[in-house]
């Protein structure tokens, strides 16, 4: 069964571009395309979408409120794909629930791959993203922190994507209980987000 993306960028040549490469590239299907924001969250709210590949920076409404309404709203999983690597973009689209956060300048194979990744439940972060992401001084101190078996048992859980209530039925503890884990282990690391913390465990630092 082909993965049923939707390609939410203002750039016509872009989405154009993609729609032709990305279908030869892997089992993908392109079902529809969006020029801003809204226009991707309202093809999500309308289709039943695997994944959306979505960029930042859109008029009308841009990449990173369009991954928080599609997220919250739908249970489309969000790629941004984008020529920005700010800080300030990753940490928002990521702590909206981005499952991956990737540059342009990929190729598309690295594209194809990264889409089939996160329909997959992995989290996906181009390298020179991720040494913006993690910052010089958090990689560090991370690696003093002595977790618990169970703290590290909902980092691992995390890093597959799993929710909290599918964490909850896999370690038969609640939901209200790994809300308090997952703050203990944001204050430890000084993380801001679930994310942050699956990313530096997929990166060794946990």
């Amino acid at each position: 069964m082909s993965i049923k993306i939707l390609i939410c960028d203002d750039d016509s040549l872009i989405r154009e571009s993609l729609k032709i490469l990305l279908p030869l590239k892997g089992d993908i299907e392109v079902i529809g395309e969006a020029s801003n924001g809204q226009e991707g969250i309202d093809f999500c709210l309308a289709n039943e979408t695997d994944v959306a590949l979505i960029d930042i920076r859109m008029p009308i409404l841009n990449g990173v409120e369009a991954v928080r309404e599609i997220v919250e709203k739908t249970k489309t999983k969000c790629l941004v794909l984008t020529t920005f690597d700010e800080e300030d973009y990753i940490n928002q689209a990521l702590s909206y629930g981005a499952k991956g956060y990737i540059l342009k300048n990929n190729s598309p194979d690295e594209i194809a791959n990264s889409i089939i990744s996160v329909y997959n439940n992995t989290i996906v972060i181009n390298e020179n993203v991720l040494d913006k992401f993690h910052g010089k001084e958090s990689e560090p101190a991370i690696s003093k922190y002595n977790f618990t078996d169970r703290e590290k048992d909902i980092i691992k859980a995390l890093s597959d994507g799993l929710c909290n209530k599918e964490i909850s039925k896999k370690l038969f503890i609640s939901e209200g209980t790994i809300r308090n884990y997952i703050t203990v282990i944001l204050d430890k690391t000084g993380l801001d987000h679930r994310t942050a913390l699956a990313v530096n465990y997929l990166k060794g630092n946990l």
